[in-house]
């Protein structure tokens, strides 16, 4: 009786302990998960020509460079690496236009050059006429030699017809309104053609056609009235075409 008093809490407990062991959570299996792609970057690029306006026949570069491409295309060239450069002579104004493609998207860049084309010379016109019709003065601001904006447009047209020209020489005459000592004012003349020369060549107008002269205030072209309506007249650099000489035997 006693063996059995023991044997049943015995076998409680022991079904018990079955029974909790049965609903112990299993252990959970932990999955390394790859940590997400980074998004593709997006392509960049750059096109330039230089320089952007050249008289036709005149050569010029073309250079471009990207970033995260693979595929790039320039209309008109083809396709090309990622970075380079090459020399062009267009026949006309063209403007270059590049296409880059590559995993992150496509991106495009353009750039244009300007050509010039010779001005045409009408049948029965002489270089003097030619001359007179397509180079200007320019203007200066009272007690200045520096070439403003608006006047740079101008001395750039003149400059390119020039340049077109080169069988043409000329002499640029710095001169002043009558304000001022004839010496301040002859110095200042002379610093009028000496810029505009110095501009010139930059454009390609070679310095040995190109001969300055300051006359001052001794030559207004306005002097009907003593205001800056007549001032603004007499503070130019003006353009004369020198004569060819005729050799003599």
């Amino acid at each position: 009786m006693k063996l059995q008093k023991i044997y049943i809490p015995v076998l409680a407990l022991a079904i018990a302990l079955m029974a909790g062991c049965s609903h112990q959570p299993k252990p959970v299996t932990k999955v390394n998960t790859p940590p997400p792609m980074p998004a593709a970057s997006s392509p960049s690029a750059g096109l330039t020509v230089t320089p952007d306006t050249v008289d036709r026949g005149q050569p010029a570069k073309l250079t471009w460079h990207t970033q995260n491409a693979t595929t790039i295309q320039i209309d008109g060239v083809g396709p090309v690496a990622a970075s380079g450069s090459m020399n062009i002579m267009p026949g006309d104004s063209t403007t270059y236009h590049l296409t880059a493609k590559g995993e992150g998207g496509s991106t495009e860049a353009s750039a244009r050059i300007t050509v010039n084309a010779p001005a045409q010379k009408i049948s029965g016109t002489t270089d003097e006429q030619l001359f007179a019709q397509n180079v200007k003065d320019i203007f200066f601001a009272y007690d200045n030699y520096q070439i403003s904006p608006e006047q740079e447009a101008v001395l750039n047209a003149d400059a390119e017809f020039l340049a077109q020209h080169p069988n043409m020489k000329l002499v640029v005459e710095g001169h002043c309104d009558e304000r001022g000592s004839e010496d301040y004012n002859m110095g200042l003349g002379d610093n009028r053609a000496g810029i505009v020369r110095e501009i010139l060549a930059k454009h390609g107008v070679s310095a040995d056609r190109v001969k300055t002269i300051s006359y001052g205030k001794e030559r207004p072209f306005c002097t009907s009235a003593e205001d800056e309506s007549c001032w603004k007249e007499n503070r130019r650099a003006h353009f004369v075409m020198q004569k060819q000489q005729v050799a003599s035997n």
